[in-house]
Order: structure tokens, then C-alpha cells, then sequence
């Protein structure tokens, strides 16, 4: 045991508290010199002003890892059928928190998680692509609420922060930046992951960035889950090497088990099999490993069945055959991230930091998603349902590689979430916010295997982390006055001997998409407004108040609002308080944009290559159904050039043989009648919808060279919204060519007029 080691394990069983410096590290004037200077150096006395914060030695590291659209019923840390023996490690020799809650959405999660606030407190009420124009809804994290990296950089942190960001604006996500809220801007020393405007993406060719600036396509063809492992690894390798005494906080999401559920084949073959009984049956058999671990009540029946779920056994052979795989994919995606998780917590154990490592778990940042409806397809009509099902079935041997985006029906979504109701967006019910928590700290000399039943919230992380380190929320961040954190602190119950001390949070709002809930002292009451704005909620339009005593119905099987009407109205008038307080208002059923919102859309777009023979412009929200024209300015081509002009998920420009060739992922082609000259020139693709068609006319130096319509399918899964200019990112839209396929010649911009 190092000395480090000895000094923290003293501080963590007595509760005694780090005592913090007033230096930033980010906002570091120059130091008022305090020695003396004198014309030789025999008259001088010289000074060493600190210019950044020191943290006292023996002072714990910190790794948050949070899941991603996981569900309290998944993991095999909390009774669920998906294994998972690096969470499995880390509870049995930590503690199990059975009555953690998130907001029931990502970003709104992540914005609270990060800042110690409520979501609509930091702007995200909903999602960071909401546009609408008051505090609670803008996306605009506010600089007064400071981050849990820009707090513990000021207490001496290193802070890495790996993974899925997804709480900066998605107009500010592009190359322009602006970059001040980007992970970099807000206290961490270092940033790889997606783009941090981004809630998703395609697994096996992700769009990487490294800080601010775009990586390229990985060579060895890795999982981004792999990727984003060898680099948290790398990061604490390199800060341990060059300052051992120094602490780092790493905040690792990596985004499962977000669609799309992709996976190596060997993980995902483990679970062949395994899920043929169907849902129903997993829900059984998942309660009842809860209830054998203790980490349900005693008593806990199943939920009420969620109205939009079938049963198993209704099912035809195909829709069994389909589903059964989706589900194996989705435990291959999980289990194959339990074990990159594996190698981090590994890594720390071989370096000797593993004892004096604080790591919490959140498993998931909202329920399982209910989003794939009956099918994994989302809102299919059901004419279209059944060729769905033909699709996927056709995919089977290689479902979850590149070529497919594996998603899952909402029976599966309602499995994960055992014992609770309902999903993902649902902030009215438990299934929509009620996940796992894990706090793993060997020097902190928990109960381990203890199960904690003391209510907490994602906004509690922060506070908690703070108590538990020592460390101390700066009252002023780059110059910006913090506010007061909205949190509470459960560090009381992770250093509880048995966990029997009474809960400290009492309150805690939820809203999404217009539902809302309040918890008050176990109590709860839900107002799920179905029909807000005129819109119904999909497939369960309930305007009804519920009220539960969530001390004595774990998973809200016992209405109670007809018993009690005074506490419903008691509860609706402490919710309004809190609306009012935390920018809750106005309620919205889903994304509501606001009319005036500054629309930073235009009808023109210039990619520019540069230097790099390479462009990109990040998000772009695609061309289909809308006329358009795509030219591509060449500087050097000529007869024998080959490669990718422009591309995008929905299509891509390209030349074989020296032809301009425009395709599509339905498989469509339209080949030039004649190839291009030596020299420069400009191709163009333009398309226009007559009759509901769409005819694409391709020209080169405005001569028609090809012309032919096209069926309006146009999407291909596994590529993101970017567009990519010489070359092709991830998966190709057709058998012509190989990825990258980067253009042999040299071009110069390319342009989208829409």
C-alpha cells in the first residue's frame, strides 16, 4: 500500500473532508510577485507563486461511466439475463443503489449528471436540438453552471472525458464551432469521443473527434466501443506516467446500448438462443433473480403489462425468429461493453490505483428505448410491417455487423425495464427514469455487496463526488459566479457501515414531452398528459393523475389518486412550485419548435477540400424528397480517374473508369454517357420530383451526360448525416467500390444548392 493509498483510506472511514485551494487552474492571472529584485542576483530574492491548484496528496480518482438506454432489468448486477461480470465485480465489492433515477432522456440526463442542476436549470429540458426560445429549452448550457470537470480541475484534477457528450447545441456542433462548450471548453483537459452535439451513430464507422478536431477512419476497422476503451486506457497511462501524485477524473459514455445495437459476431453469438422464450418469460425470470438478490422488495409482482406490448406467444415464427436475434444483439452490444469496461478497471488495478479509484455507475441515462415500436422498425404502418420483418430476416447471419442497424420491439424494452412500466422518454413512470446504480471505492471501505434503498438522482453525482474526494464547487468559474448546486449529496450512504440511515433528498421533480411526475417523502404523483397541445401520446393517450406510495409499491401497481385527493392537489401545487423555480414551463409534448427561432439552415453549402485531398461538413439534414443540385469543382481528373466525388447516407457521386456515376442505397445507378476530360472541370448531379419521381440529370461543364429517375428509397443504414467530400465514409451505397475510395484527382469544393 502506497503512502498515497494509507493517507485516503484514513480520510474515507473517519468522513474528514480535503481542504481545497482558491487557485483556478483556468483562470490564472499573473501572480503578484512577492520577492525582490535587485541588480545582481546576490540582491535578489526570488519568488515561485503557485499558478495552479495542488490536490492534497492521497486524494481519490474518480471514473463515472454512464450507460445508454440500458434498463433497470438488463444487467446481471441487477437480476438481469445480460451478462455482465466487470459490473457483476464492481457491485459485489461495492454497492448496489436499487432506487437511482435519471431524467428520461440523454441529453437532459447528461446536462444534470455534468453540472449538479436540474436539466431545465441547465437548459436542456428536452434534447440540444429543441430550438425553442426560453431558459429551460434553449440547449445553451449556462456557464454559471460549472461542470463536475471544471470543478475538479480547480481541485487539482486531471479530467478526461471519453465518449458521448450530447449537452452542446447542435448548431454549434459543426467545424466553425464555436468550441467553448464543447468537453475542452468546459474543463476537460481532454476530449475523444463523437461529436459532442451528437445523440447516436453508426458503431463501426463513427464519426471520431480527438478535442475539437475530426480523427480519421480507424485502419484496423475497430468498434468504436474498443476505440473509446484504448483511449480512456491511454489517457490515464500517459497522466499516471507523468504525474503519479496527481488525481484524474475520467467520465466514460460510451454510448450503449444506444441504437444501433452493433457488435463482433463471437459476442453476439454467446446469447444464440437464449431469448427464444420470448419476453414475457425474461421479465419472469429476471424478478425473480431480483427478488432472490434482494434487490427488489420482498413481494414485488410484475408490472402491469404496457399497452402496446404483445405477447410472446402471439407472435408469428418469423416475428419470434427476428425478434429473438435482436435481442441477442442487443446482449452481444452489452456484454462486449461490460468487457471494455473490464480492461479500464484492469488497467487501474495492475497500475495500483484501482484502491484509491472512486467509480460510479449509472446503468443507463434513461429506461430501455421503446422507440422500435412493434418491429425494431419504428413507426412502420403495418403494410409495411411485414416486408420489415422479410428485410431484417434476410440480414440474420450478420445482423449487428456494418452493414445492418439493429434496433429492437418495445416487448423487449419492457423486459429490460423489469419490474417497472414503460420507457425511455416516460418521465411519468418508473421505467422511464428508474435505473441501476453501482459505487465501487475499495479505500472508502464500503459494505460490499450492500444494496442501498436511500432515494437518489442523477443530479445527485455531483454533489456526492465532491463530499466523497473532498473536494469543493469553486464559487466563481472563469470569471463566471456560480450558482447554488440542486443536488444532494448520498455520499451518507455510500459511507454507511449497513445503509440504515433515513433518506436526505425528500423532493424531486420529472418532466419530458409534457408527462411530469413529483416524488415527495416516497410519495409520488404523475400527471401524464397525453393529449397536451392537442397531440396524443402514442399508443397510450393517459390524461389521468396516479398517485403511488412508492414505499410500499416499488414499481406502481396500486393507484392510489381516488384515496387521496388532497395529496394530489397538495403534491400538483409543490410541482408547479418547482416549475417555476427550475424553467420547466412551458410544458411541451415533444419537440416543439418555436416558429422564430433563427433558422441557421441555408440553400447553399461550399465544402472546401483544402490541403488534406478531404472535406466534411458534419450534420447535414439530407436531400431526399427535396430538388437539389450537387457540383463537384475539379482541378485534375481526366479519363483513367477513379473514386468518390461527394457522398451522404442517402447517396453518393462518384467516378469509375474515368464516368461520373450517381447512386443510391436502393440500388439505382446512373451512369455518364462520356468520361471526364483531362484537366478541370464540374460535375453536377441534379435532381428534381416530377410527378412524385425522382429524376436525377448528371452534366459535366453543363452538358447532359446521363439522365433517369430513381425510386424514392433512398437510405442506407450504417452512415451518419455527414457529408463526406473525395471520399466515402463507412459503408459504400452499392458493390461499385470499397470504402474510402478516395478520388484519385484533385478537387477543390464541392456544392449543395437546395
Amino acid at each position: 500500500m502506497t503512502s498515497k493509498t494509507k493517507i485516503i483510506s484514513g480520510l474515507a472511514a473517519s468522513g474528514a473532508l480535503l481542504v481545497p485551494t482558491a487557485l483556478q487552474a483556468q483562470y490564472s492571472p499573473v501572480a503578484p510577485f512577492k520577492g525582490k529584485i535587485g541588480k545582481t542576483v546576490e540582491d535578489t530574492k526570488t519568488d515561485y507563486p503557485a499558478h495552479n491548484p495542488v490536490a492534497r496528496l492521497g486524494a481519490p480518482n474518480v471514473v463515472w461511466i454512464l450507460l445508454d438506454d440500458t434498463g433497470f432489468g438488463v444487467s446481471s448486477a441487477f437480476g438481469g439475463l445480460v451478462e455482465t461480470p466487470t459490473l457483476d465485480y464492481l457491485a459485489e465489492n461495492g454497492l448496489r443503489f436499487n432506487n437511482f433515477h435519471t431524467a428520461s432522456i440523454s441529453a437532459a440526463t447528461r446536462a444534470a449528471i455534468l453540472t449538479g442542476r436540474n436539466h431545465h436549470s441547465s437548459h436542456l429540458g428536452r434534447f440540444n436540438d429543441d430550438k425553442f426560445g426560453t431558459p429551460g429549452y434553449d440547449t445553451y448550457l449556462p456557464m454559471e453552471n460549472g461542470t463536475i470537470a471544471e470543478a475538479l480541475r480547480e481541485n487539482g484534477y486531471s479530467t478526461f472525458c471519453v465518449g458521448k457528450y450530447n449537452v452542446i447545441p447542435v448548431v454549434d456542433g459543426s467545424n466553425a464551432g464555436p468550441y467553448n462548450r464543447w468537453p475542452t471548453g468546459r474543463g476537460f483537459d481532454h476530449y475523444y469521443g463523437f461529436n459532442p452535439a451528437s445523440g447516436s451513430g453508426d458503431q463501426w464507422h463513427p464519426l471520431i473527434y480527438r478535442d475539437t478536431h475530426r480523427e480519421p477512419e480507424d485502419p484496423q476497422g475497430r468498434l468504436a466501443i474498443v476505440r473509446l476503451a484504448d483511449e480512456a486506457i491511454n489517457y490515464i497511462a500517459e497522466q499516471q506516467s507523468a504525474a503519479p501524485d496527481k488525481p484524474f477524473f475520467l467520465y466514460f459514455a460510451p454510448g450503449t446500448s444506444h441504437t444501433p445495437y452493433h457488435v463482433s459476431p463471437e459476442w453476439r453469438d454467446k446469447y444464440k438462443g437464449r431469448f427464444d422464450s420470448g419476453w414475457n418469460e425474461y421479465s419472469r425470470r429476471t424478478l425473480e433473480n431480483q427478488l432472490r438478490m434482494g434487490i427488489v422488495p420482498e413481494g414485488t409482482e410484475l408490472a402491469i403489462p404496457n399497452k402496446d406490448v404483445a405477447l410472446w406467444d402471439d407472435l408469428s415464427a418469423d416475428e419470434r425468429k427476428l425478434f429473438a436475434r435482436q435481442m441477442e444483439t442487443f446482449a452481444g452490444y452489452m456484454s462486449q461493453t461490460d468487457f471494455e469496461i473490464g480492461r479500464i478497471v484492469d488497467f487501474l488495478r495492475r497500475s495500483g490505483e484501482l484502491d484509491n479509484t472512486i467509480i460510479m455507475v449509472a446503468l443507463g441515462d434513461n429506461g430501455p428505448s421503446g422507440e422500435g415500436n412493434q418491429t425494431g422498425g419504428r413507426d412502420l404502418p403495418p403494410a409495411k410491417a411485414k416486408q420489415y420483418i422479410a428485410d431484417e430476416l434476410a440480414k440474420y447471419d450478420h445482423y449487428g455487423d456494418e452493414r445492418t442497424w439493429p434496433f429492437y420491439p418495445n416487448g423487449w424494452a419492457q423486459a429490460c425495464a423489469t419490474p417497472f412500466r414503460y420507457y425511455k422518454k416516460w418521465a411519468d413512470y418508473e421505467g422511464g427514469t428508474h435505473d441501476g446504480l453501482i459505487v465501487f471505492y475499495p479505500n472508502g471501505n464500503l459494505e460490499a455487496g450492500g444494496i442501498r434503498t436511500q432515494y437518489t438522482h442523477v443530479v445527485d453525482f455531483l454533489p456526492t463526488t465532491l463530499e466523497l474526494t473532498g473536494a469543493t464547487m469553486p464559487n466563481t468559474i472563469n470569471g463566471y459566479k456560480q450558482t447554488a448546486l440542486e443536488g444532494v449529496s448520498f455520499a451518507y450512504a455510500v459511507l454507511s457501515p449497513d445503509g440504515n440511515v433515513p433518506d436526505r433528498k425528500s423532493v424531486q421533480y420529472y418532466e419530458m414531452n409534457s408527462s411530469y411526475a413529483l416524488y415527495k417523502d416516497g410519495w409520488k404523483v404523475q400527471f401524464p398528459n397525453g393529449t397536451v397541445n392537442k397531440q396524443v401520446r402514442p399508443f397510450f393517450p393517459d390524461t389521468e393523475v396516479h398517485l403511488y406510495n412508492l414505499k410500499e409499491d416499488f414499481n406502481e401497481a396500486h393507484d392510489l389518486a381516488a384515496q387521496y385527493p388532497a395529496k394530489v392537489k397538495k403534491m400538483l401545487k409543490e410541482f408547479d412550485k418547482l416549475a417555476r423555480k427550475y424553467n420547466v414551463y412551458p410544458l411541451k409534448n415533444g419537440k416543439a419548435a418555436d416558429p422564430d427561432y433563427p433558422d441557421p439552415s441555408r440553400d447553399h453549402y461550399d465544402i472546401f477540400v483544402g490541403a488534406r485531398e478531404w472535406g466534411e461538413y458534419p450534420y447535414f439534414d439530407g436531400t431526399q424528397g427535396k430538388p437539389y443540385t450537387v457540383s463537384v469543382y475539379i482541378d485534375e481528373a481526366g479519363p483513367d480517374a477513379s473514386g468518390v466525388l461527394i457522398s451522404q447516407k442517402e447517396w453518393a457521386l462518384y467516378v469509375l473508369d474515368g464516368r461520373p456515376v450517381y447512386a443510391t442505397a436502393s440500388g439505382d445507378r446512373i451512369v455518364s454517357g462520356r468520361q471526364l476530360p483531362a484537366g478541370s472541370c464540374v460535375v453536377k448531379a441534379v435532381a428534381e420530383h416530377p410527378d412524385k419521381k425522382t429524376v436525377i440529370t448528371l452534366m459535366i461543364d453543363d452538358e447532359e451526360v446521363g439522365r433517369g429517375a430513381l425510386s424514392l428509397k433512398q437510405n442506407i443504414p450504417g452512415k451518419s448525416n455527414a457529408v463526406n467530400v473525395g471520399r466515402q465514409w463507412g459503408v459504400p451505397v452499392n458493390d461499385d467500390y470499397t470504402s474510402p475510395f478516395q478520388f484519385s484527382g484533385k478537387i477543390f469544393k464541392a456544392s449543395i444548392d437546395l
